[in-house]
């Protein structure tokens, strides 16, 4: 594991393995990094996992604030709208200030892509295939909208723009009840810096929302309990639904963008998720100029982690597609 050079005072814990054409994939909430290990071991490729602002070994507050949640191990080392991007409008020109205390703001969409291209800055990846699920996917499209010259590729998996107030509907409503329960702070009461609470919570959906033939291992679970059980870690990774850049609040706010993202983007819609219904892949031509939609059928919302074979070929035929232009 490395750490960025901080941006906006957050430092990004990440690991990097292999040679060839740069690829980059980001990880989902509730998991950090590893969600993409088995892809990764997959790919002969330059490939980067970063940990996201807010989540697993990255930093939680910027640095000098004082606050209560550095890097996940610093307590414990055991452990859209139109013509903007489709999640969180454009990046700002500059973030809070180092030092200051962390703001929801901060792990919205606009800043998590800000922290991923000032990686790429660090390393001297200019164009990079760019891959991503669930938090990730919004961040990768956020990087490919406002920063297309940065992004030679796009490999996503939902959210995606197009479901509109179709969010609204009862069996929507229905799976998505704990973003509404993340703006209460009876969270940091219940669930925050308490690991049994942490592992009940993040069990129910790492087992909700996966296929029928995924079961996630106790090995899984402790290891995110480690990385989510931390004081403050918890808190710290449901920032990204305080800024306002989760599923509900962006939909209802999209409209399709004057500019469409350029970069080939291959799409891949589990057949299991309970979150993103297939349905709602049917605007996809409204955001994505150049866009192939692929259905991986007996898979839940989990897709680099319960099916990595079908996910590391789709990045392996755009790093191809990518390396042949």
């Amino acid at each position: 594991m490395e750490l960025s050079s901080p941006v906006d005072g957050y430092r990004l814990a990440y690991d990097r393995a292999g040679t060839g054409r740069p690829v980059v994939l980001l990880h989902g909430w509730p998991g950090d990094r590893s969600d993409f290990a088995d892809v990764a071991a997959r790919l002969s490729a330059d490939v980067l996992r970063p940990d996201l602002r807010g989540f697993g070994e990255s930093d939680k507050a910027p640095a000098g604030s004082g606050g209560s949640a550095g890097r996940a191990d610093s307590a414990d080392r055991s452990p859209a709208a139109g013509g903007a991007d489709p999640v969180d409008g454009a990046p700002a020109a500059g973030g809070p200030a180092a030092g200051g205390p962390a703001e929801p703001a901060d792990f919205g969409a606009a800043g998590q892509a800000r922290s991923v291209v000032g990686l790429l800055d660090e390393l001297g990846l200019s164009r990079v295939v760019l891959a991503g699920y669930d938090v990730g996917s919004r961040v990768a499209q956020t990087i490919a909208a406002h920063y297309p010259d940065r992004v030679t590729a796009l490999v996503v998996a939902p959210p995606l723009p197009g479901a509109g107030r179709r969010v609204l509907e009862p069996d929507a409503q229905s799976e998505f009840w704990y973003q509404a329960f993340h703006q209460l702070r009876l969270v940091e009461e219940l669930i925050d810096g308490r690991p049994d609470a942490v592992r009940a919570y993040l069990r129910h959906f790492w087992s909700h929302w996966s296929g029928p033939d995924f079961t996630p291992t106790d090995a899984r679970l402790d290891h995110l309990t480690s990385r989510y059980g931390v004081p403050g870690a918890f808190t710290a990774s449901i920032g990204w639904y305080r800024a306002g850049s989760a599923m509900i609040r962006s939909s209802l706010a999209e409209t399709p963008p004057a500019t469409r993202i350029g970069a080939p983007t291959t799409v891949l819609w589990p057949e299991f998720d309970p979150l993103f219904p297939r349905a709602w892949s049917d605007r996809l031509g409204e955001w994505f100029a150049d866009v192939e939609l692929r259905h991986l059928d007996g898979v839940g919302h989990f897709s680099p982690v319960e099916a990595p074979d079908a996910f590391a070929a789709s990045v392996t035929e755009a790093v191809e597609r990518a390396s042949s232009t």
